[in-house]
């Protein structure tokens, strides 16, 4: 019985679904060639914006200022991205990522917390991300709530507490290591050190994903919870690992954003949640569970930072930019629903 359940804890994470017909595995070609497709038609979409970025402003959108603006602006919902990814590919949901960045930033960067430097303010915004991730994890792996009630109130909560400690008013920052870390002078290579720290956390999070046992634990989890616990996997502790996988990145997110902004305001991460799970979704992953590519969700966050970018260029309504943005949801969806591999 010890080996057959260490048999099935090793097949039942694997992302290769069973055929209609024969209920055979897929092969590997097959497998690569559908996550090629996808992740060339993404890199289509994000050439295609390009174009008309360059050809509707030229000159501001192919300046090396705006490209290494638009990185950076990725950078922050990316690192958000990333984490919730593994989330929604385990089968849940986390509303409350953007309250937790705002959170996280306004707490790093009280007077008293800025009195300990760059060390306190960092060390400050992950450990109220993560904490957040925590109280998440525990009434959804132990509290047994549904992940869209847990993080909504969440969300709220969070919200509240940071309005509460600002007051209202925008805290500046007034340490000088981390405003430089957002100055030109501290780029490498011409590349910004927020898009370095995305970089870094990008390659973490697909190697966590698609190397290791707890990418596979993720995905046994999302394609089917119970098969999972059968298959000796304990569901619990790994949803708890993976809200606090998401509160981290929250985390780094805000510190990003303090870097970015100089300041830290209650309203900090306005939407991220809806921009973060939308990025996820057109980037591949399913928001039933069971499947998630990091490396999709990273162009998915591209393709609308480039989208917001090239509307405010060319002076064009917010309300027009949400509607595209809409509509592109809503086709990602639909060709996931088409697809035999999709949730529909």
């Amino acid at each position: 019985m010890t080996q057959q359940a260490s048999a099935a804890r090793n097949e039942a994470p694997t992302p290769a679904a069973k055929s209609k017909s024969g209920g055979k595995s897929e092969s590997s070609p097959r497998i690569g060639l559908r996550w090629d497709v996808r992740t060339l038609s993404l890199l289509a979409v994000l050439a295609v914006l390009v174009a008309v970025g360059g050809i509707t402003a030229p000159n501001e959108f192919l300046a090396t200022s705006n490209l290494q603006l638009v990185l950076t602006q990725a950078s922050v919902i990316g690192v958000v991205t990333v984490g919730m990814t593994f989330v929604i590919t385990s089968g849940g949901i986390d509303l409350s990522v953007g309250a937790i960045v705002a959170l996280a930033s306004v707490w790093a960067t009280t007077v008293a917390t800025q009195e300990f430097g760059f060390a306190g303010i960092a060390f400050t915004a992950v450990i109220v991300g993560v904490g957040c991730g925590l109280v998440n994890g525990m009434l959804i792996a132990y509290g047994r709530m549904v992940p869209f009630i847990a993080t909504l109130a969440m969300l709220a909560s969070a919200r509240g507490l940071a309005l509460q400690i600002t007051d209202g008013s925008t805290q500046i920052v007034s340490v000088a290591s981390v405003l430089d870390l957002g100055a030109r002078d501290s780029y490498i290579l011409g590349i910004p050190p927020l898009v370095l720290i995305f970089a870094a956390v990008t390659v973490v999070g697909w190697l966590l994903l698609n190397r290791t046992t707890f990418g596979r634990r993720t995905v046994a989890v999302g394609g089917n919870a119970e098969a999972a616990r059968l298959a000796g996997i304990d569901v619990r502790r790994q949803r708890l690992y993976l809200y606090l996988l998401s509160g981290l990145c929250c985390g780094i997110a805000a510190f990003m954003l303090i870097v970015l902004a100089g300041s830290g305001q209650n309203t900090n991460g306005n939407l991220y949640e809806l921009d973060a799970i939308a990025a996820a979704i057109i980037g591949g992953t399913l928001l039933s569970g069971g499947r998630g590519t990091i490396v999709g969700s990273v162009l998915g966050v591209l393709v609308f930072t480039t989208i917001t970018n090239i509307f405010a260029l060319n002076n064009l309504e917010t309300a027009v930019q949400q509607i595209a943005k809409g509509a592109i949801i809503v086709a990602a969806v639909l060709v996931q629903r088409r697809s035999p591999h999709g949730d529909g």
